[in-house]
């Protein structure tokens, strides 16, 4: 994990959190100029999420880029952002920083615009931020609540296609409790259905989702992404699907993140 948090309570319990459960907390920096960032989420009976953050600044956002200096990418690297930390802030442009470092370095980057309007002064500034960080991303992955925010096109399968720019080469569109689809540039996709279950909490679950393809990613020897999800797209959706299924069964976002073996056994 790369990012800052503050010298505070809040900093100090993520860190003993995340390193619990595996994290590598190497390069997660801490500052006295700025306190941790804090998101709460509220639920519906649904278990759908609002929520309510608390910065400007906070200390993600003095993530200094000369701390991409001392970060190492190869090849073999995945670099996963978001739209959260693409404020107008030290932080976005050490965004940039390191994602062209890792396009220098012929790693993979993975864009999950995961729109969030309150952290934004308006939209149209998120927007217009996420069309200048999209193009830089090997694959994107969007949810069906933000796809046509984000291209301004109501047609989804135009709106899809639209997202094939600059380095895109795969875009995976998530549908909630309707499953996700894989999208290749050459115009071979998957879809997979998902799995019902009786969610009680839904945060995270996209994070989850995304992480699971990742990992599918790292777990595998083939560099070319395009012959990846061309021969196991339907598998890598199918295992990121369960983890995202299992994940709303439960509440909290890091506590209900399943073990590998939980995800093997599940359905």
């Amino acid at each position: 994990m790369i990012t800052q948090l503050g010298n505070d309570a809040f900093g100090d319990s993520i860190i003993e959190t995340i390193s619990s459960i595996g994290v590598d907390v190497s390069k997660v920096y801490r500052t006295n100029e700025a306190n941790t960032a804090l998101a709460f989420v509220s639920l519906t009976e649904a278990g759908e999420r609002d929520f309510s953050f608390y910065r400007k600044p906070s200390a993600d956002m003095l993530f200094e880029p000369s701390f991409v200096n001392d970060i190492d990418v190869n090849e073999n690297d995945v670099v996963h952002f978001c739209s959260v930390d693409l404020v107008d802030s030290p932080m976005r442009d050490a965004h940039y920083q390191l994602i062209t470092k890792t396009l220098n370095a012929n790693g993979t980057v993975v864009f999950d615009p995961n729109v969030r309007l309150p952290l934004w002064d308006n939209a149209e500034d998120l927007r217009q931020t996420i069309h200048t960080f999209l193009p830089l991303a090997h694959i994107v992955k969007v949810s069906d609540e933000e796809l046509e925010f984000i291209t301004g096109i109501h047609d989804e399968n135009e709106a899809i296609q639209s997202l094939f720019t600059g380095n895109v080469t795969v875009v995976i569109y998530t549908k909630g409790a309707d499953g996700a689809a894989v999208y290749l540039k050459n115009g071979i996709n998957h879809y997979h259905s998902g799995y019902k279950v009786k969610p009680v909490d839904t945060t995270g679950a996209g994070d989850a989702f995304i992480g699971a393809v990742i990992s599918r990613i790292l777990a595998t020897d083939v560099l070319n992404l395009t012959q990846l999800f061309e021969n196991e797209g339907e598998e890598i959706l199918a295992f990121s699907n369960r983890v995202a299924a299992i994940v709303t069964t439960k509440y909290g976002a890091i506590n209900s993140l399943p073990t590998l073996q939980e995800v093997e056994q599940a359905f």
